[in-house]
């Protein structure tokens, strides 16, 4: 004979009370998750002694628990029986955990690792309709990592420009920041990382491609930094950065030092061939010879020579003044040169050009563009740290200073 249908009602560890339907003697439970130090209910004593009486007895643990948790590591969601369905992995004052569930439905994994000083909520959903919650909160960072960008963000640059990241602090674990470091582009350039030195002393990594950019590409950088910890003496990183920024048009200035020209050229032709005056060969007012990228339009500024080791040599207002490198080298105007024009070498380093024809200059070059450099009066050439000098490196020998 089968039983009339009763409904009974229990409260579960969580709170919620749970409907049993008795059916042919049956005790069916819906599957329900809990807290990972909790269990699902027990049969209650009006429920004993029916035939074949079970129970789904489900549970999530979190690999994460309690008020210091470790940080920088992905957060791990585990289900006890049956098969997870969706997971949300919340953090307070941020945006919450993307991740995956494993192909056997048992457990859930954070795609990125959980950040420092950080209170995180976790809501688990089974197949079956059940759900849990859970939470934990990180430890806070005892040191805090920062960077700087450039290209700045929304910028048109030339060419020639790197992406380029400078930090704080020491990164010893290399491979995990630069993991984290996304560069996309409208039509998939290649290109490479490459760690070096920055003239400050600073780690750095910049992004060049295998040749000059294409003009009209746009380029965006994703550094997804927030919660890897870049390794003894560096510090945590607490937040992620995003930059993007258009290639402009195609302009290369080619500065020849034994013929004492200046020319630039745009897609090719040739729209400017000047003359000028570039460093005093035999020492170190000698200019750099190698591929320098223009690095600021600084316009007026005060040069002073003790800045860049020359003692009392000059203290000057130059005007278009246009910055190649960390070290001093500037293409600017220079009319107090006027002699030497086309003629011959005898400056304390920079380009010097007319005041009209450094001014055209300076109107129509944009940060990025390189400056090819060549001849024999030079006393070395660009290093990659002193400005932007990546391109004075071999393809292949630049890929080899990637941390991957």
């Amino acid at each position: 004979m089968i039983a009339a249908r009763r409904p009974v009602r229990r409260t579960t560890p969580l709170g919620r009370p749970v409907r049993l339907t008795l059916i042919a003697g049956t005790a069916v439970l819906g599957t329900m998750l809990t807290a990972c130090s909790g269990a699902a209910a027990s049969d209650s004593e009006s429920d004993k002694g029916h035939a074949a009486a079970s129970a789904s007895d489900a549970k999530i643990s979190v690999n994460l628990r309690g008020a210091q948790a470790a940080p920088g590591t992905p957060v791990k969601v585990t289900l006890g029986t049956g098969k997870l369905k969706a997971v949300t992995v919340s953090a307070d004052g941020g945006e919450a955990l993307t991740g995956r569930i494993a192909a056997d439905g048992r457990t859930w994994t954070s795609d990125r690792p959980a950040a420092p000083g950080t209170t995180y909520g976790v809501e688990a959903k089974n197949t079956e309709g059940g759900s849990a919650k859970a939470g934990f909160t990180t430890a806070t960072a005892d040191k805090v990592n920062k960077l700087s960008l450039a290209p700045g963000k929304n910028t048109t640059v030339g060419v020639a420009q790197p992406l380029s990241v400078v930090f704080d602090n020491p990164v010893k674990d290399k491979a995990a920041v630069e993991k984290a470091l996304k560069v996309s582009t409208s039509n998939n350039t290649e290109g490479s990382w490459g760690w070096l030195q920055d003239y400050s002393g600073k780690d750095r990594v910049d992004w060049r491609p295998k040749e000059y950019w294409k003009s009209g590409t746009k380029v965006t950088l994703d550094a997804d930094l927030n919660g890897i910890d870049s390794g003894p003496s560096g510090g945590w990183f607490v937040r992620d950065y995003r930059t993007t920024f258009t290639i402009g048009a195609d302009q290369v200035v080619k500065v020849d030092l034994d013929r004492h020209r200046l020319a630039l050229k745009r897609d090719g032709k040739t729209v400017m061939d000047v003359p000028m005056s570039a460093g005093t060969p035999g020492g170190e007012k000698a200019s750099w010879r190698g591929t320098a990228v223009l690095m600021a339009k600084e316009g007026t500024i005060n040069m002073r020579s003790e800045t860049v080791g020359l003692g009392d040599a000059y203290d000057k207002m130059v005007d278009s003044s246009m910055r190649l490198t960390w070290s001093g080298m500037y293409a600017h105007a220079a009319p107090w040169n006027a002699a030497y024009f086309g003629v011959a070498n005898h400056s304390s380093g920079c380009v010097g050009m007319s005041d009209a024809n450094a001014a055209a200059l300076y109107q129509q070059v944009r940060v990025g563009d390189p400056f090819e450099i060549t001849g024999a009066d030079a006393k070395g050439t660009v290093a990659e740290g002193n400005g932007y000098g990546a391109w004075n490196v071999s393809w292949s020998d630049w890929q080899a200073k990637s941390a991957l």
